[in-house]
């Protein structure tokens, strides 16, 4: 009895029409495939349809199942596997269909493509799939080996694929067959073109400047099917990989950077036989000027330039701004001074002379003993403010020498048990900025006065260093140091090491301070010449052209 499955009696899925291909698995497992690129498993009484988004592309022409359980399809899209549920596909037959394939001895499979049989490894399909971009090696039968045009796949009997024609039939030894050629092509560059210029391929060859469009030829030498010759070349200095191009004999590149390159050439004859030794052209692409060496070195040195001089240009500003600050300061500390001496000095001074009077009037005894202590306290303090207005004005006007002061303040401070205090200075001095001069002068005297006060030390040194860049100034004792708190956030009601660190700030300077109990404590204060110094540090071209330019 007949049953015809796809009718509207069926109570199973209908099959799609133009069903194309037949393969039965079990007894109760078939394989269909339709035109319109599904392939359908009737299993049992029921139908699984799968297509494009199982990976299938294209319609199916044949299908079979070798020995290790694996379903092969064949199809527009030449190569697909069915293995674990899903669809494997590779292109083993670039741009033509495959119509049928069968199962040749071991893990070969038989394809027929347009006007050809082939021969493939399956595990040259599952290196395709692991490699992308890799072309599966194949061996191919085609008319010169007797194959007619119409020759069409029919079945496997033994060792023999039997194929069958439009004038009978004939057969195929399924067997690997014994190489027919396992001679190498000798390989040989022919010609250089370089924008239409014909160039003799000989090693060495210089290109011109600005080179743009350059073609190489080469070829092999085969008897046998020189057609098939296959090619891959790699031009070393520009290709990561060696570029497959099958029978294309012509290599092409364009706008190659000028250096030098080496041309490598291989080939293979019908059989896959590969001369890897192959040829080998090295070349040269002049470079333009503005490519050469010296030409972006000077690129490199003329930005160097440019971010120096643009550092110096903001570093001269910084300098100018503070340098302004300080003139105000300097200003501010002369109209102090000025303020003082003509009001408050000559308001007490007026005062001391009425105070001479009284005292000229009382008669002897203890109130005039008194007066006059008072009347003599009143004169020190009156001295006192006359030397600092006087050194508010000294500050404004004149530059000390900042070695002759340090020694002034050490010999103050010393006693007759002091450590012996050791001064030295690198460089030649420089006049310093006023208000930098002070602010420096009473950090080290805090320094100074904690070292012969209380460091209990057996030597202690100051070191002056006038550098071109940076003024330095070191204060340094052997003594029993500063314990840690203390270095940090100083002692309870003392403010002699955040001062200092607040005055060193406020100069643009950087203070460091190391300490160890037992061994010593180290000040250093470092601050830039170009804020230090009265007058530039150094003369540079930029500051001539600002110079010329005001």
């Amino acid at each position: 009895m007949f049953r015809h499955f796809g009718g509207k009696t069926e109570k199973i899925p209908r099959l799609r029409p133009q069903v194309l291909r037949l393969m039965q698995e079990t007894s109760e497992r078939l394989w269909i495939s339709t035109a319109d690129g599904t392939v359908s498993i009737y299993d049992h009484g029921s139908i699984t349809e799968y297509g494009a988004k199982d990976g299938l592309t294209g319609s199916v022409y044949d299908i079979k199942k070798t020995a290790n359980g694996d379903v092969w399809l064949a199809g527009e899209n030449s190569l697909a596997r069915f293995r674990n549920g899903r669809f494997e596909s590779v292109d083993v037959t670039p741009g033509l269909p495959v119509w049928s394939l069968e199962a040749g001895d071991g893990n070969f499979l038989w394809l027929r493509a347009a006007k050809t049989m082939v021969r493939i490894d399956a595990g040259e399909f599952d290196r395709a799939l692991a490699r992308p971009g890799y072309k599966p090696q194949i061996e191919s039968y085609g008319i010169r080996e007797g194959l007619p045009d119409a020759a069409a796949l029919a079945m496997r009997s033994g060792d023999r694929i039997w194929v069958v024609t439009t004038n009978g039939f004939g057969y195929l030894d399924s067997t690997p067959r014994l190489r027919k050629n396992p001679l190498p092509p000798p390989v040989q560059i022919e010609t250089v073109t370089a924008d239409g210029n014909s160039l003799a391929a000989t090693q060495g060859v210089e290109l011109s400047k600005l080179t743009h469009d350059l073609q190489i030829d080469y070829t092999a030498l085969s008897l046998t099917y020189p057609e098939k010759v296959q090619f891959r070349y790699k031009l070393e200095g520009h290709d990561a990989n060696w570029q497959d191009v099958g029978t294309r004999r012509r290599a092409y590149y364009s706008d190659l950077s000028p250096r030098q390159y080496s041309f490598r050439v291989m080939a293979a004859n019908n059989d896959g036989v590969w001369n890897n030794i192959g040829a080998s052209l090295s070349f040269s692409v002049d470079p333009a000027w503005y490519q050469t060496r010296w030409f972006e070195a000077f690129c490199a040195a003329i930005a160097l330039s440019m971010l120096w001089g643009l550092y110096r240009y903001r570093l001269h500003q910084l300098a100018h701004q503070y340098n302004v600050r300080l003139e105000e300061r300097v200003t501010e500390r002369t109209r102090i001074a000025r303020e003082l001496h003509d009001t408050l000095l000559q308001s007490f001074q007026a005062l001391m002379l009425r105070l001479q009077v009284v005292d000229d009037l009382l008669p002897g005894g203890e109130a005039k003993d008194e007066l006059d202590q008072t009347l003599e306290r009143a004169d020190e303090a009156i001295a006192e403010a006359r030397t600092a207005v006087y050194d508010l004005r000294q500050s404004a006007t004149i530059t000390n020498d900042l070695a002759a002061a340090m020694k002034s303040l050490a010999a103050e401070l010393a006693t007759e048990d002091s450590a012996p205090f050791r001064l030295e200075v690198e460089g030649e001095a420089r006049h310093l900025h006023p208000i930098i001069r002070d602010e420096i002068y009473r950090m080290a005297r805090e320094a100074l006065r904690n070292a012969f006060s209380h460091a209990q030390a057996r030597h202690i040194e100051t070191e002056i260093t006038y550098g071109e860049r940076t003024l330095r100034i070191r204060i340094r004792d052997d003594g029993k140091g500063i314990p840690p708190e203390v270095l940090e956030s100083g002692r309870r009601g003392h403010y002699g090491i955040c001062g200092m660190r607040e005055r060193v700030r406020q100069i643009g300077g950087k203070l460091e301070i190391w300490s160890s109990e037992g061994a010593g404590t180290e000040i250093e204060m470092t601050i830039a010449g170009a804020i230090a110094y009265r007058g530039p540090a150094t003369r540079s071209f930029w500051s001539a052209f600002k110079k010329k330019a005001g």
